[in-house]
């Protein structure tokens, strides 16, 4: 009698596994295709790590000449005036993602994730190119505005990086979303620095009265589009993961009463985005994190170069970007070859948990290497360096992954714009407030307590502490898994 019910549940596991593919549906052959993998899928991460990379480029790799390029158009009355004016070119791409990333998590849901990638790429290519070509403070205004409102990508980027992998590699795949963007980070700036105003720089190479002698921020511009162009012809074998069949229809209801029968539980109904307290807490507590990061980005750079009787490393550009390049590759070795592990072990949230609480101390630190000199300062504070990038990153790769497996995936483009639109709206504070922190501190050197840039990283700290406390129950909440994640 116990064999034929094992018989019989073993019939209704079968048809029930044939219901879950769907013909001609693109998210079903990725699935099957997904059964059949074996081993590390090292083509979906040069894709996702691609994709990325290209979203990334653009954001900052304006910053080493934006200052020179307001000057140069002429717009500024006053010297003092030029850093306003590159404020906010740089602030209109943040600024228009924040009004676009949700509309484009709506459209990969309903189009497809494929289809919200491949315009994103092609803004890249379009309004970074023109971004270039600017000879006017308003065209540079513009461009940059509705490059931020098209390339929607990073969003979908993260539901296909979740969804293009197995569950056992789901966390190698926001991983190396987490690592591109750290690189792009690094290489944008990079790239923008060395081969802005080439004809000044390499006079050989490119002579006067050429086109970049007229356009002399063109040339890193024309490179990120360039390499944007090629990843956006490869996107034509991207595989679409979205599924375009309703999970409402007869076969996928007769296998829910099914899965139902079997494990004795009931399929909850889609509830509203913002009433799923599992993506929120998560979405809410990656804000804060992205704020202190951004933050600590602006005020590491700005600290770094600033004299040693202000309390900085009085450092050049050349050294903060070799200090940074370091960081970045230890980022990319740590989030490849490390992360997943430390994940499968410690688990999301708990490896959250235990990066945030490592980082307070260190960041704590900084003002205090500033006291050394020579090769023990510069070993030091690369080493701190290496240790927040990656504990910053795990922190944030922790957070994608609950909030991708908070959702369904026909919400997953949507929680995602929700998630990037929170993220830039609070980044968009973070340079401006870590800036006139720093700015105010360097005015209270000889204060009694936490004096000059000390006050600054225990502010960090401050906000560091707010998002561990946050990240315990009953404010962080993980989803429970499904019936049929169970089966599985």
């Amino acid at each position: 009698m116990a064999d034929g019910n094992d018989n019989n549940k073993e019939g209704f596991r079968v048809p029930l596994l044939n219901n879950r593919y769907h013909e001609n549906c693109p998210g079903c052959k990725v699935d099957q295709a997904k059964e059949m993998q074996q081993g590390v899928p090292l083509k979906h991460i040069l894709t996702v790590w691609m994709i990325t990379l290209c979203t990334t480029l653009p954001v900052c790799c304006l910053f080493p000449f934006l200052y020179f390029m307001v000057r140069d158009f002429g717009i500024a009355k006053e010297e003092a005036d030029i850093s306003s004016y590159a404020g906010y070119v740089g602030s209109s791409y943040m600024f228009s993602r924040s009004l676009s990333s949700i509309p484009w998590g709506m459209i990969a849901d309903r189009y497809g994730r494929k289809y919200a990638i491949v315009i994103g790429i092609a803004a890249v290519v379009v309004f970074n190119t023109l971004f270039g070509l600017s000879t006017s403070f308003w065209m540079a205004v513009t461009t940059r505005f509705f490059l931020g409102i098209l390339n929607g990508s990073l969003g979908p980027t993260k539901a296909y990086a979740t969804e293009i992998f197995r569950e056992e590699y789901q966390a190698l795949g926001l991983s190396t979303v987490s690592a591109a963007w750290g690189m792009g980070l690094v290489l944008g700036p990079a790239l923008g620095g060395y081969l802005a105003q080439p004809v000044e720089q390499y006079p050989h190479v490119f002579p006067k009265g050429s086109l970049f002698d007229k356009f002399p921020y063109f040339l890193p511009c024309f490179i990120i589009s360039a390499f944007a162009l090629i990843v956006l012809v490869a996107c034509i074998w991207l595989p679409e993961t979205l599924h375009n069949h309703k999970v409402t229809d007869e076969s996928n209801e007769d296998a829910e009463a099914l899965e139902n029968e079997i494990t004795g539980e009931k399929v909850q109904k889609d509830e509203s985005l913002l009433l799923n307290w599992p993506l929120m807490s998560s979405i809410i507590i990656y804000c804060v994190f992205s704020l202190h990061d951004l933050a600590y980005t602006e005020v590491f750079s700005l600290w770094a170069v600033s004299p040693r009787w202000l309390g900085g490393l009085n450092y050049s550009t050349d050294n903060v970007g070799n200090v940074l390049s370091i960081s970045g590759v230890s980022l990319l070795l740590y989030q490849i070859l490390l992360y997943p592990f430390l994940e499968k072990v410690c688990g999301p949230v708990r490896l959250s948990h235990i990066s945030a609480v490592i980082s307070i101390p260190i960041l704590q630190s900084h003002p205090f290497i500033a006291l050394l000199s020579g090769f023990t300062m510069d070993l030091l504070i690369t080493i701190v360096s290496i240790l927040m990038l990656c504990l910053s990153q795990t922190i944030i790769t922790g957070l994608f992954l609950l909030q991708n497996r908070a959702v369904e995936q026909h919400q997953r483009g949507a929680a995602n714009g929700i998630a990037m639109t929170g993220m830039s709206l609070f980044k968009a504070f973070g340079p401006a407030g870590g800036g006139a922190l720093l700015s105010w501190s360097e005015k209270r050197l000889d204060a009694s307590f936490l004096p000059g840039p000390h006050v600054v990283f225990f502010v960090l700290n401050l906000v560091a502490a707010l998002g561990v406390l946050m990240m315990f129950k009953p404010f962080l909440a993980e989803k429970k898994k499904t019936p049929s994640e169970r089966l599985h």
